[in-house]
């Protein structure tokens, strides 16, 4: 692991290792959205936001533009505790959402987070229990088809 470091723009996590024979051109761009179904441990960071990290984190570390990178994470089934604040988190599980610190980072860098409205009501989450910035869609499918409308990919991974 000790090739795998920091990446330029989110820190701390998304860590990269680099592969200098692979280039990508900086005016590539990227419209991808991160399926999350799975929730992470108590009190651990959930792996696919951290995958969404490192997918900044790599592509920016190889000169695409940040600006070029349209991201979206699409949370449902067990994952919606992993978007609660940390008041509401420590409420239900006794301690801080180790999540929240990378959800900020990911809404600073204008990731769209995007929270399945039916998972919310069926685990009794209220939007005001949410990281500020957390959008609220009437499903997670109705945001998988709106964003492929809008010509975002689904990441398989």
């Amino acid at each position: 692991m000790s090739a795998f470091s920091d990446g330029p723009v989110i820190k701390g996590f998304g860590k990269t290792a680099p592969v200098p024979s692979h280039t990508v051109s900086e005016n590539d761009v990227f419209k991808v959205a991160f399926d999350v179904a799975s929730a992470a441990n108590t009190g651990e960071v959930n792996r696919k936001f951290d995958s969404l990290a490192r997918f900044i984190n790599m592509h920016t570390a190889t000169g695409v533009k940040k600006e070029n990178l349209q991201l979206a994470l699409v949370v449902h089934g067990k994952a919606p505790f992993d978007l609660l604040n940390n008041t509401a988190y420590q409420k239900k599980f006794e301690t801080t959402n180790a999540n929240v610190p990378l959800l900020n980072a990911l809404l600073q860098n204008n990731v769209r987070v995007i929270l399945c409205g039916q998972s919310a009501a069926a685990h009794g989450i209220n939007s005001s229990e949410l990281v500020e910035g957390v959008e609220v869609q009437l499903s997670a499918m109705t945001a998988h088809a709106l964003l492929q409308q809008d010509g975002y990919t689904a990441n398989p991974f």
